[in-house]
């Protein structure tokens, strides 16, 4: 999609590509697209579990870039999506001028959440009838709904649709439960202070899945990045403003230099 320098945009756990349909279009006019979806999600086929940690997730799309063809010059990840363009970047699987955080998973869950969801994670990514119980669920009324307000977000009927489509999708459930089982951040937030490209933190304000907060300290470990909060939105934000999100990266690009300056209105 699009024609110009290339950008990569990665989704999250439990999303697929529909996540950018509205910023998408809109970078489309200025860049190459490049939008893919992480394995098991969507409707790609479910690889095995060892293959869904975040450096497995991370060396599957260097080898799907490198099949393609195509460098990002830019690089924009939602959630777990900037995690593993952020291990792409360390690894030197791809070398963006800019790496843009969208509500990033960067950090380990701290705490005793953290204590938690991994092993809660695991036990649920054990049982072949949770994907199946789950999907079922999800045709329930307001399931999805609620799924999504948890989130801090507010989405429009279409693209709470999007989302029950995937909660419906037994193999799409197991592979973010895989995901999420299979997740380790230590390592990753270890070698942030090492991101070479300039970073960009978008949050959401009412984000309650990660907290904005997190953006500051990323940007504490990483060198030369900046901090954009959006108030009132939440884990979604780049779905809530889709005009916003992209206004953004473009102009991030021409700062950059990666596109054209706009030249200033004769007055």
């Amino acid at each position: 999609m699009g024609r110009g320098p290339v950008v990569l945009l990665i989704h999250g756990t439990s999303a697929a590509t529909h996540s950018f349909r509205a910023v998408a279009p809109l970078l489309a006019e200025h860049f190459t697209m490049v939008v893919p979806d992480l394995p098991g999600h969507g409707f790609t086929e479910t690889p095995d579990a060892s293959r869904m940690s975040l450096d497995a997730m991370a060396d599957g799309l260097a080898q799907l870039l490198r099949g393609l063809g195509h460098r990002p010059v830019m690089a924009a990840g939602h959630s777990a999506g900037a995690a593993v363009l952020a291990r792409m970047c360390l690894d030197g699987a791809i070398d963006p001028a800019a790496l843009v955080s969208l509500n990033g998973a960067l950090l380990p869950i701290g705490g005793r959440a953290g204590k938690v969801m991994l092993p809660l994670a695991r036990l649920l990514a054990s049982r072949a009838i949770v994907p199946r119980l789950v999907s079922r669920f999800g045709r329930n009324k307001g399931f999805v709904e609620k799924m999504i307000a948890d989130t801090g977000s507010t989405l429009d009927a279409e693209g709470v649709d999007y989302y029950r489509r995937l909660v419906c999708s037994p193999g799409h459930v197991a592979a973010a439960l895989t995901m999420m089982a299979s997740w380790q951040l230590e390592q990753l937030a270890a070698e942030l202070p090492q991101l070479r490209p300039r970073l960009l933190l978008i949050a959401g304000a009412n984000d309650r899945t990660i907290a904005a907060k997190d953006a500051a300290r990323v940007a504490a470990l990483v060198p030369d990045s900046r901090i954009v909060v959006m108030p009132g939105l939440g884990h979604l934000a780049h779905e809530e403003r889709p005009a916003e999100t992209a206004g953004m990266m473009i102009e991030l690009g021409r700062e950059l230099g990666l596109l054209p300056r706009m030249l200033a209105a004769a007055e």
